[in-house]
């Protein structure tokens, strides 16, 4: 086995690993912890206080952001990724919204393409995550989908800041950062901010 086929089902043994850990979260566990995520994603020091920012709709045992899209203030737009073509797209949304399944089932805005806003258009977005570990990079399903939608950010420090989001638990002792990763400003759990390090790739 090479090299890039052994890290291709390391990866995948470590995704079957920590989703099965999350899945058995008890409900009143992920309840409390979603609670205490809220308050890491509101210290962080970039926090915007206006413009639009993008969480994510929780499937497969993933910390909720329920908590912290109720703290936010009216300045702030909260919006849901739209899968549009081979990149996302945000679109707002307010509990109670107009909501369809999209080809992985998560439910989406029940948006028309010419109301979506781009990547670019973010202030801050908080993504999902399969793992991470303290230098911020973050392994997700396999996909790619943010990694392709925020690709400009590997070339210039631009908005928006990207944090990920997860359950403590969910940390391990380092990923390999491929070269089409995109890596996070900061990783909240409901115990701590992990920022990424100044000499981070």
């Amino acid at each position: 086995m090479n090299a890039d086929a052994k890290a291709a089902a390391d990866a995948k043994a470590l995704r079957h690993s920590i989703r099965e850990q999350r899945r058995t979260t008890p409900a009143s566990q992920r309840i409390s912890a979603a609670e205490r995520l809220a308050d890491q994603l509101l210290s962080l020091p970039f926090m915007p206080d206006r413009g639009h920012v993008a969480g994510y709709w929780a499937i497969d045992g993933e910390i909720g952001l329920h908590a912290w899209q109720l703290l936010l203030p009216p300045s702030l737009v909260y919006c849901l990724p739209v899968l549009h073509e081979d990149r996302l797209r945000f679109a707002p949304w307010r509990p109670g919204g107009a909501l369809l399944s999209n080809r992985y089932g998560i439910p989406e805005p029940d948006i028309t393409p010419d109301g979506l806003l781009a990547a670019e258009d973010m202030a801050l977005v908080v993504a999902p995550l399969v793992a991470f570990d303290a230098r911020c990079h973050r392994l997700g399903m396999g996909a790619g989908w943010y990694d392709r939608s925020f690709a400009f950010r590997r070339e210039r420090a631009a908005p928006p800041w990207l944090v990920g989001a997860a359950f403590a638990a969910q940390q391990v002792d380092a990923i390999a950062a491929q070269s089409w990763d995109v890596r996070m400003d900061a990783v909240c759990t409901e115990q701590r901010v992990f920022p990424a390090p100044p000499d981070t790739e």
